[in-house]
């Protein structure tokens, strides 16, 4: 498993409470779902390689 790392993410509270509702719908965590997210916008960017 690759090394992860930490930061501090700011975010107001209405687009917490989204994030928060749209996890739960897909059965991930916040941060699951923000690591999803930000995984999909890389690959689509063609900044990060589809892994299999």
């Amino acid at each position: 498993m690759a090394a992860k790392k930490t930061f501090v993410l700011r975010l107001n509270e209405e687009t917490y409470k989204a994030l928060e509702k749209w996890a739960a719908d897909e059965f991930r965590s916040v941060n699951g779902q923000l690591e999803w997210m930000i995984d999909q916008a890389l690959i689509k960017a063609g900044r990060k390689k589809v892994s299999k």
